[in-house]
């Protein structure tokens, strides 16, 4: 089964940047978005950031003009380019690919801590 991995997470003080990535472990066919979710400690996963097949992009308003997402359509992989970081960004992130089957393929998560 085809499986997403994510990667780039690390500790990083406030005001840094981080680029986290998600990369499929093969070929994931007919994917109409992937997005970026995040949760932090003792809280629920929230979502960050889509990208559709079409290229078209949405973000939650709290990382809106920090963060970009993008998308190399050649390797199916997807990036999380995060700049101006603050504390609350404090979280694992998660990756998921959607299938227009509705078939939803999530990865294990990358810790991002951002703190001085």
């Amino acid at each position: 089964q085809v499986q997403v991995l994510e990667s780039g997470g690390g500790l990083v003080q406030p005001g840094g940047s981080l680029r986290l990535s998600c990369t499929p472990s093969g070929t994931i066919f007919r994917i109409s978005s992937m997005g970026w979710y995040r949760q932090a400690p003792g809280k629920q996963r929230d979502w960050v950031a889509t990208i559709t097949s079409g290229g078209n992009t949405n973000y939650a308003d709290s990382v809106k003009g920090r963060f970009t997402i993008s998308r190399d359509n050649t390797k199916s992989t997807m990036y999380l380019q995060m700049n101006s970081l603050k504390p609350e960004d404090t979280a694992v992130y998660y990756c998921k690919a959607s299938q227009y089957t509705s078939i939803e393929i999530w990865g294990q998560g990358t810790q991002v801590i951002v703190s001085s």
